[in-house]
């Protein structure tokens, strides 16, 4: 099939996230996948990296990136453009929940801590 209706995201594992692969290894593609995510306000993802570059929309709300030691705040219409093996941490911070869309240049995509150990993510990756 090539065409999949959006399913709204729903809560996961990680506190104040709510996710939804949109498409990604069960829908036939290699290298590629979409996620829809929704952060409440004050809910953050952990420090960590992929081993595949990665864009993520943000569609609306407010949020902090933390890379490399420095903070950047983005907000609706911002692009977040992160190269594969750049440990970065995304924070809502703004008065509503932060909504955003990722885009992974892989289709399982392999989350790691810092420290090179294995993230489980609790959602098909």
């Amino acid at each position: 099939m090539y065409i999949y209706d959006q399913t709204t995201p729903t809560p996961a594992a990680l506190p104040g996230i709510a996710h939804a692969t949109w498409a990604g290894q069960e829908e036939g593609l290699t290298q590629l996948s979409l996620w829809r995510q929704s952060m409440a306000c004050g809910a953050s993802t952990p420090l960590h990296h992929h081993d595949c570059d990665e864009v993520v929309l943000c569609k609306a709300g407010w949020g902090e990136l933390h890379v490399d030691g420095q903070v950047h705040r983005f907000g609706a219409n911002s692009t977040l453009v992160l190269p594969a093996g750049r440990p970065h941490q995304i924070l809502s911070v703004g008065p509503m929940p932060l909504e955003t869309l990722g885009v992974l240049a892989s289709s399982r995509v392999a989350t790691y801590l810092p420290d090179g150990e294995t993230l489980a993510v609790p959602w098909r990756t």
